[in-house]
């Protein structure tokens, strides 16, 4: 938690210095950093997503970061992602012993950050979302906090220089990510996984940049499918 403390504002400056970040929506975050349990879900398009996430609530509280196992290979940025708060998971191999780890800490009024589609994104648009967030949130108890990343680039993809929104949506209450008969679980987070689009969808149309000359307004992304026996808990 020490070298947290001391990286933080350090990757914060040099952020800052590389690109113009403007934070929307911080008193979203704030209505639900109070002790109980929360989770951000955000869409997810750079490696450096939930740095620029840690840096917009610039919270002293160290965040759990939910991230593929992948990026911890190399040893340095495994380090620094583990200083981050990050945890590896292994995606699509039913790591329960994780999620399950990263519930407790949440149930606990650790904050956790998660991208529901479980993987970056190539155009910038909106994914499939996957149960992972939805699983975390409902056995934690937790709130959910929709989070819309938006680079301001033709492509949407991070680029050094660029503007930087991060974007806070008002929160799903806990009670609204409850799975309260087994029977219908499917139908559940198929209804929580509309509404975290929408909320999304919402918060880059309310936020996005005006579009380069020539170039169109982002379509929104499409629609979320219904989830199939093979989707599981997921994050990136």
């Amino acid at each position: 938690m020490l070298l947290y403390w001391i990286i933080l504002p350090i990757v914060w400056v040099l952020a800052r210095f590389v690109w113009r970040i403007e934070v929307i929506g911080l008193e979203h975050y704030k209505a639900v950093h109070d002790g109980r349990a929360f989770v951000i879900a955000s869409n997810h398009i750079a490696n450096l997503d939930p740095v620029f996430i840690a840096i917009a609530v610039m919270d002293w509280r160290r965040m759990c970061v939910l991230a593929k196992e992948e990026l911890f290979v190399n040893p340095f940025i495994g380090w620094f992602l583990r200083c981050m708060g990050a945890v590896s998971i292994e995606r699509g191999k039913g790591d329960t012993a994780t999620i399950d780890r990263v519930t407790s800490a949440c149930r606990r009024g650790t904050g956790v950050l998660i991208f529901p589609e479980g993987t970056r994104t190539k155009n910038g648009k909106l994914g499939i979302l996957k149960s992972g967030a939805f699983v975390i949130a409902a056995s934690a108890g937790a709130d959910m906090l929709p989070c819309r990343i938006i680079y301001h680039t033709r492509d949407g993809k991070l680029r050094p220089f660029c503007r930087i929104r991060v974007v806070f949506g008002p929160a799903i209450p806990a009670a609204e990510l409850q799975i309260t008969d087994a029977g219908h679980k499917v139908t559940a987070l198929r209804h929580m996984k509309s509404k975290l689009k929408t909320a999304l969808e919402t918060l880059l149309e309310e936020n996005a940049f005006e579009p380069y000359p020539g170039q169109e307004p982002a379509a929104p992304a499409d629609s979320v499918k219904p989830l199939t026996q093979g989707d599981g808990p997921a994050a990136s």
